[in-house]
């Protein structure tokens, strides 16, 4: 198989898995590639994610590495036999890696988390919101790319507006829904989106008011994209080198309870929808 100039992060992590499974069965690379009849360089391509790894393989390695959890086990196997191509294909070489990345994740999530502070979650943006926010973050991006960008975002939407729709929860500050990203026709119209998605059975909207004491969460912005074990789940955060995804499961299970204590001091979404209305009708 030839090898991958550039792996998806969904490639990375399955490597990533099996190096996690032979290193808890305190084995080489040497000693993984002598139970497949290969070369330590092949072990060593594959847990970097530029080489493939069939089902089969998986399967193998599951077994040699004594990995006795069949839920685990199924998943990676599941990961290795994906050989589809997502819409996001079309935007490769035209649009950063990360991009593409999360859109793979996304549509593999068993469901997905947001918290967000200073804007309103990617997937319940509106056009105008999107490209005011585009426009401003680069403001020497060329019309086309701009474009690019607004399109793949709104494209996103497609996890929760598809009639298998991923169920979505997401806690959202209220400076994010204050803040006029747009003019003042799209901050409308924005907010009315966000009520719309909110009434749909699978996406639950919660706000953090300005009002609320002893609230220290504002450093906990995320995106947490559930896998078909938790063991795959992932974190999604901006650092300031870029996009940053998270998969150690110490700091999956912080971002967990993080996600938890943030939703439990949000207003209810009854009264989140209600607190919405209200800005709604200031502007």
């Amino acid at each position: 198989m030839a090898r991958r100039k550039e792996p998806t992060a969904r490639q990375q992590r399955l490597g990533t898995e099996l190096r996690k499974l032979r290193e808890a069965a305190g084995l080489k690379g040497r000693e993984a590639a002598a139970l497949l009849g290969t070369d330590s360089a092949q072990v060593s391509q594959i847990e970097f994610g530029t080489a493939g790894v069939s089902e089969e393989r998986v399967r193998r390695l599951a077994a040699h590495y004594a990995c006795s959890d069949a839920d685990l086990i199924e998943a990676l196997a599941a990961m290795a036999s994906d050989r589809a191509t997502g819409w996001w294909e079309e935007y490769r070489g035209h649009l950063p890696t990360s991009f593409l990345d999360l859109s793979e994740l996304e549509h593999h999530a068993a469901y997905r988390w947001d918290v967000d502070f200073l804007h309103i979650p990617g997937l319940l943006q509106t056009e105008d919101y999107a490209r005011a926010l585009f426009s401003y973050m680069n403001p020497d991006f060329p019309e086309t790319e701009l474009e690019r960008r607004v399109e793949h975002r709104m494209r996103r939407k497609v996890i929760i507006e598809s009639p298998s729709a991923t169920p979505y929860r997401t806690v959202i500050h209220e400076a994010a829904l204050r803040i006029m990203v747009g003019n003042r026709a799209a901050a409308r119209a924005q907010l009315a989106r966000v009520l719309e998605l909110s009434e749909a059975d699978h996406i639950t909207v919660r706000v953090v008011p300005f009002g609320l004491t002893g609230f220290a969460g504002a450093g906990s912005a995320m995106v947490y994209a559930g896998g078909p074990v938790p063991q795959l789940d992932t974190v999604v955060r901006d650092g300031p080198h870029g996009t940053v995804f998270v998969d150690a499961e110490a700091q999956l299970a912080r971002f967990r309870t993080l996600f938890r204590k943030v939703e439990a001091v949000s207003l209810e979404p009854g009264r989140s929808r209600d607190f919405i209305e209200r800005l709604a009708k200031e502007l």
